[in-house]
């Protein structure tokens, strides 16, 4: 698989990613098998995906743990991205960037994932009641002690309201000088945000700003959350627990709008032979985005982890890329 690099190309990793979120937390409880999940995470190495995006507050806990029996085994072949600064409660989920819990967690992911160094530190959530410089500066810290070899910044979605439409003018201010804050104190190697053909915001502001300074970009939910691979209907419903169940772009009425963009992902499958499919069509598109675009799809099952990967292969032309930016923005605000 090309390589793409992560922080002024001190940082290798494979063209297209793994998102592990689905294989523990917020999508589908009755669907989670832990060996389709392992299986998942083994094809995507030997594909070269080898970019393992996890989270401590996945589960919590548990997505690591199941990671962890991966590395054990396999930790050459992987690049491992976890996060710190969310804690989940009874019900809820809070931010958490104290210095002192950014070390306790970070030996505990540590250990959950077997292993010695964490590739990618990425900060999930600033928390309001703590100086940024703090947290950043603790982070910072554990790339001294060997712990950490680079630093990430999560940026809240942009979602659909004023400031969010085709101009993205205002839709990332608050990240925007939350990372030149960061980058004051120690060097930002990626920035993961929501990107993807209909969540193109990013693509305005986040994505000049990575571009000039040398910094890697990990797309988060490429795939719409499994919208744009085409596979779901209208009106079909979701568990209690999974997230769409109150997203209100997973209305009946949102997804039968936003059919036009599956309608369009298929008829550029279509040029690119039988074998390519809506979900490599719409992974394509965001790599095309920049060499420093990483896209990070979740995957539970092997072939879906595959069928990913295999979007690295798929070359979209002047003209697909023209009748996807054409496209009408998404029905549903995302936040």
């Amino acid at each position: 698989m090309e390589l793409r690099s992560i922080g002024a190309g001190a940082l290798t990793v494979g063209a297209v990613g793994l998102g592990c979120m689905p294989m523990s937390w917020a999508y589908a409880p009755s669907r989670r098998r832990g060996p389709e999940s392992l299986a998942a995470v083994h094809a995507a190495l030997d594909l070269g995906s080898n970019l393992l995006d996890t989270a401590d507050v996945y589960g919590p806990f548990t997505n690591e743990l199941l990671l962890g029996r991966v590395l054990r085994e396999r930790r050459p072949d992987a690049f491992v991205s976890a996060k710190v600064g969310l804690r989940a409660g009874d019900q809820h989920v809070v931010a958490d960037g104290r210095p002192g819990y950014v070390r306790r967690a970070c030996d505990a992911s540590l250990r959950r994932l077997r292993t010695d160094v964490i590739d990618l530190y990425q900060l999930h959530r600033v928390d309001p009641d703590v100086p940024l410089e703090e947290t950043w500066g603790a982070m910072a810290e554990l790339v001294g002690a060997g712990k950490v070899r680079a630093l990430g910044f999560c940026a809240l979605g942009a979602g659909a309201g004023p400031g969010a439409g085709r101009g993205g003018d205002r839709a990332y201010g608050t990240t925007l000088r939350h990372l030149e804050r960061a980058q004051q104190v120690f060097p930002v190697s990626a920035v993961q945000a929501e990107l993807s053909v209909w969540s193109p915001q990013a693509a305005w502001q986040l994505l000049p700003w990575c571009a000039d300074r040398g910094v890697g970009f990990l797309a988060a939910m490429p795939l719409g959350s499994g919208f744009l691979t085409g596979t779901l209907t209208p009106g079909e419903g979701f568990e209690s627990q999974d997230v769409r169940a109150r997203h209100p772009r997973f209305t009946a009425d949102a997804m039968a709008s936003n059919q036009v963009l599956v309608a369009a992902l298929r008829r550029v499958a279509r040029r690119h032979g039988p074998g390519v499919t809506p979900a490599q069509v719409a992974l394509a598109w965001v790599l095309a985005q920049g060499p420093q675009v990483v896209p990070v799809p979740g995957a539970d099952r092997a072939p879906w982890a595959a069928e990913n990967a295999g979007a690295a292969e798929v070359l979209l032309s002047a003209a697909d890329l023209a009748e996807m930016a054409a496209l009408p923005v998404a029905v549903g605000a995302w936040d």
